[in-house]
């Protein structure tokens, strides 16, 4: 089984934004840290900036676990990092059933990766913030890991 890296989690923080007092989302919805909802929120409680961490990384689990168990091809860690952060943002139904998981499972990466770029409306209205969002995923999942980028660099 594969896990989230910390340059993921960087990644998802940095879309997804950090507020340490809760706040009413678009919907209505009381929210606070990284995106985090729940019993738990309401007006006035506010978070330490650990505890924001703490709270991501609680909720990623369930897209972290569902990427693991609908991806049955050999990934490398910035592809499951990028579907990771498409399926926390989506939803895993979205992503069990998206064309995006039927073609990588098919071995069309690049196809795969095209994909991405197609999840990026609100409402049938095309999103700034999403298409930003989905050229980053894009651009993680076609980037090779460290190891694969290059040999060790040793010379003699």
């Amino acid at each position: 089984m594969m896990q989230y890296s910390e340059a993921g989690i960087s990644k998802t923080k940095e879309f997804e934004g950090l507020r340490l007092a809760a706040y009413q989302d678009v919907g209505g919805v009381w929210t606070i840290g990284y995106g985090h909802t729940g019993k738990d929120v309401s007006r006035g409680r506010t978070i330490t900036q650990t505890e924001a961490d703490e709270l991501l990384r609680a909720d990623i689990q369930w897209a972290v676990d569902c990427v693991n168990k609908a991806v049955t091809v050999p990934i490398n860690q910035n592809q499951f990092d990028a579907l990771v952060d498409f399926t926390f943002n989506v939803g895993c139904g979205a992503f069990r059933s998206s064309t995006l998981l039927r073609r990588l499972t098919a071995g069309d990466v690049i196809g795969a990766a095209d994909e991405f770029l197609r999840w990026k409306f609100v409402n049938k209205v095309e999103s700034a913030g999403l298409l930003r969002r989905r050229k980053a995923d894009r651009e993680l999942f076609l980037k090779p890991p460290p190891e694969a980028a290059g040999g060790s660099g040793s010379a003699s």
